[in-house]
């Protein structure tokens, strides 16, 4: 039976079910609810006592940083574990984010086991004995939700270089980096829309696997970048080989931020421009 309570807050509701997943998983002890912004957070918390808060940074109507200053003057919550995930992971937002009193601070993306490491830090004691008492074992498991494309992510060595090499972007490149929990791949953005993007890579890089998180960095204006969150929707060969040589990758958006759409929305009027 769980005897601790933990809120997941984020705009997006895959993201809050990955942190559910893994809270659950790993912690059978701790009971979760969730919320999609700031503002709800804030009204759940008035009428329920919680041991653990996981919030998203930018989020409509309250943001994670507004919560988190709301929670650090309510007396109840003064104390209790913060965990602030985000794509935001810049030093800036890091010091701001401590000076209001966050517990910890972990970026999209996220593994399930780098969110373990840094609920079991915050918590401490009272989970183990928690976990103690239910008679679980603070192991984690191995995470079940995160599936692989064999062919397209097993490591293999860079093949040699053909001599004519048909190129997989338009003349006018369009870059994008996608960040991992454990790596980043250099792409070609070949279309987009405000639901999701399609890039294409080199295969010789490191590939993810279906359904994982991913945050898709993308320039929408000199020297200003807009992080998209989202998950991998589609992994597919470009030729009709095994042993092609660029990967298509299809980033599915799950962000329901207004000012993120807004940004999306440009870029993407923008990129259509350009690409005739």
């Amino acid at each position: 039976m769980a005897t601790l309570k933990a809120l997941v807050v984020d705009d997006a509701s895959f993201v809050r079910d990955l942190v559910k997943r893994t809270v659950r998983q790993r912690f059978p002890v701790i009971e979760t609810t969730d919320a999609q912004n700031g503002r709800r957070a804030q009204s759940l918390m008035s009428r329920t006592a919680f041991d653990l808060v996981l919030c998203d940074w930018e989020m409509p109507e309250m943001s994670g940083l507004e919560l988190l200053q709301w929670m650090r003057q309510q007396p109840q919550y003064q104390n209790v574990p913060f965990i602030m995930i985000t794509s935001r992971g810049d030093k800036d937002h890091v010091i701001e984010a401590v000076k209001e009193g966050v517990s910890e601070y972990l970026g999209k993306p996220f593994s399930p086991e780098g969110l373990s490491k840094k609920i079991i830090k915050v918590m401490g004691g009272k989970l183990k004995n928690a976990m103690e008492r239910g008679g679980k074992s603070m192991e984690s498991p191995v995470d079940a939700f995160k599936e692989s494309a064999t062919l397209l992510t097993q490591k293999r060595e860079p093949a040699p270089e053909p001599v004519a090499q048909p190129s997989p972007a338009r003349a006018s490149l369009t870059l994008a980096s996608v960040r991992f929990s454990d790596s980043t791949l250099k792409s070609v953005i070949k279309d987009i829309n405000l639901t999701e993007v399609r890039v294409l890579a080199k295969r010789d890089q490191v590939f993810p696997g279906i359904l994982d998180q991913a945050v898709v960095d993308i320039e929408i204006a000199e020297g200003q970048m807009a992080r998209l969150n989202g998950y991998v929707h589609q992994l597919q060969a470009v030729d009709k080989r095994q042993d092609t040589d660029f990967v298509s990758v299809t980033i599915r958006f799950v962000d329901e931020d207004p000012k993120k759409l807004e940004d999306l929305s440009r870029f993407v009027a923008r990129f259509r421009a350009g690409s005739r």
